[in-house]
Order: C-alpha cells, then sequence, then structure tokens
C-alpha cells in the first residue's frame, strides 16, 4: 500500500521544470522540482549529460520529501542554451520521467530494438582485448554498429551493438547467441584471469551506454584490485581528486571533493553515489577554469 501511495504522490506531482535565461549572466539557469524518489537526481543529469551540456554550477535539496535542483548550463561552445527546441525537449523529457523518454541524441541510449543485439562484456584487460573481441564477431557474421569500452585496474567492460552480417537484423537465434557467448568469454578470459569472465545481453529498457558501463564495473568490483598500471610511476599529487569524508555520527556523512574538472565528472560521481545505495539530500558544485568543488550530504 505504501509503495501505490507512493505512486500516487509522484503522479499527482509531476516534476516541474523552469528554463531562465535571465537570471544569471553567463548560463542558462534549469530548475527542477519534484516529489523525491531513489535515483531522480540521476536521471536529471541523465538528460543534461545526454544533450552533451557542461554543469558550471548545481544546487541540490530533497529536504521533506521534496527535490529540488538547480543547474546553471552552458552548452559546448561556452555560450547559454538558446534553441527553443533543445530547451523544450529537455523539460519534455524531465518532465515525462527521464528513464523512459528517447533521447534526442540517437547514439545514446542502449534500447531494445530489432535492428541489433546489444552485448555487455566483462573481463581482464590487456593489449590488443577488444581486437580480438571484434575478429570473434567478425568470424561469427556479426557486425559491430558501435561499441563504448571502458578499462580500470586491469578490468575491461564493453557495451557492444551488433548486428547479423547477412541480414542486417538483431541475433535472436538463442543457439548462435550461445556460441557468440561460449566464444567471447574465452576471449575475455586470457591465460591468468582468476575472476570469471561475463557475456550477457542488455537488459530491456532505456538505459545510457555510460550508465550501464558504471553498474557493470561497480558489480565487478574494479576498485577493489590493485592499479597495475601505477606501479613505479610517480603521479603528481597535485593532479589527484582530493576526498575527504566527514561522519557526523551515525545520520549522515558529508563528503568534499576537489579535482580537475572535466567532461561529465558530475555525472560519474552521482552515478558511483546512487550504484553504492547512498542518498544525496544536499549538494553544491562548482567548477572554474581547471577545477571543480562538489560537495554533499548523503546517508544510506
Amino acid at each position: 500500500m505504501d509503495d501505490e501511495y507512493a505512486k500516487l504522490i509522484r503522479r499527482m506531482n509531476p516534476p516541474r521544470v523552469v528554463i531562465d535565461n535571465d537570471a544569471c549572466e553567463h548560463a542558462t539557469v534549469i530548475q527542477v522540482d519534484s516529489v523525491n524518489k531513489h535515483g531522480i537526481l540521476l536521471e536529471v543529469i541523465q538528460v543534461l549529460t545526454d544533450m552533451n551540456l557542461v554543469i558550471t554550477k548545481a544546487y541540490i535539496s530533497s529536504d521533506g520529501g521534496w527535490f529540488m535542483d538547480v543547474f546553471n548550463v552552458i552548452g559546448q561552445d561556452g555560450k547559454k542554451i538558446r534553441d527553443k527546441e533543445v530547451m523544450g525537449y529537455i523539460q519534455r523529457r524531465i518532465e515525462s520521467n527521464a528513464s523512459f523518454f528517447p533521447s534526442l541524441r540517437g547514439s545514446v541510449g542502449v534500447m531494445p530494438s530489432e535492428e541489433h543485439t546489444s552485448i555487455e562484456l566483462t573481463g581482464t584487460d590487456r593489449p590488443g582485448l577488444f581486437s580480438e573481441v571484434c575478429a570473434v564477431l567478425a568470424d561469427l557474421h556479426c557486425n559491430v554498429v558501435n561499441a563504448e569500452i571502458w578499462t580500470h585496474n586491469a578490468r575491461a567492460a564493453a557495451v557492444v551493438h551488433v548486428t547479423d552480417d547477412s541480414t542486417g537484423c538483431a541475433i535472436k537465434d538463442p543457439k548462435r547467441l550461445s556460441t557468440i557467448k561460449e566464444l567471447l568469454c574465452n576471449v575475455l578470459k586470457g591465460n591468468n584471469d582468476l575472476k570469471v569472465a561475463k557475456m550477457t545481453l542488455s537488459p530491456p529498457g532505456i538505459t545510457s551506454r555510460e550508465r550501464r558501463l558504471h553498474q557493470i564495473m561497480f558489480a565487478d568490483r574494479d576498485y577493489e584490485r590493485v592499479e597495475r598500471a601505477g606501479l613505479g610511476r610517480h603521479d603528481d599529487e597535485s593532479s589527484r581528486p582530493h576526498v575527504t569524508v566527514l561522519n557526523i555520527e551515525k545520520d549522515y556523512s558529508v563528503i568534499t571533493m576537489r579535482s580537475k574538472d572535466r567532461p561529465k565528472l558530475l555525472f560519474d560521481i552521482v552515478c558511483t553515489l546512487t550504484d553504492m545505495e547512498y542518498v544525496v539530500f544536499h549538494g553544491m558544485v562548482n567548477t572554474g577554469r581547471m577545477e571543480a568543488y562538489q560537495k554533499y550530504s548523503i546517508w544510506l
């Protein structure tokens, strides 16, 4: 009953989006008000990330069951968002439901499709790994439409879209998919892999490839491994992110981060906190020319 009541409250109070180009001299201000729910912060940031917008400042608050965010954003050209089509799309997508609204950029979403089969891979990283994966797929008459690959701490993860080379459509034959899985797992495992290599089909639903890669890497627990690539190399301490965690008794924690700014930094951090099942109830983000400062109050 509580779950149904929460759904009713959300239906009666859909997200409201206000886009203002007059409130700030250098950026477009996007304000989002909504009934709070787990993951809504990530959904909103996902929309802005999909549109290749740069978030220069953000203020996050979700007290009392209500969610309110304010984002200062600019385009890749460093200017305000003036395109009415883009502004209207952002508003419609967030207000409709960020998780189930098709992306304006067709290459972003990983969607159930008749046009391709979406494959997820995890295994030990090594030179030439993806070349070997592509060679196996080519031998199996699979055409790679597109792919995104991440590596970290000697682990590799990928989301690959493939089609049948002869039909140009998705591969649905269970026997053929089983063969693809067996051969790819052999390639991913390598000679000295103590962890299980995996190949799975992407789950149904609209999930960005980058979001899936965050989830895959977190499930693979890549963060527990010693970073082999860093052995024998003296890193510049000034270039490394500085993170502090302050536990306020047993109620909540405050995380403060300073790091070199880069595209999608806020998206990556909120993905990580969401995957770890933390709830951000207050937050502040401020970016300069080179550095990003972020502060979050979180609880489990």
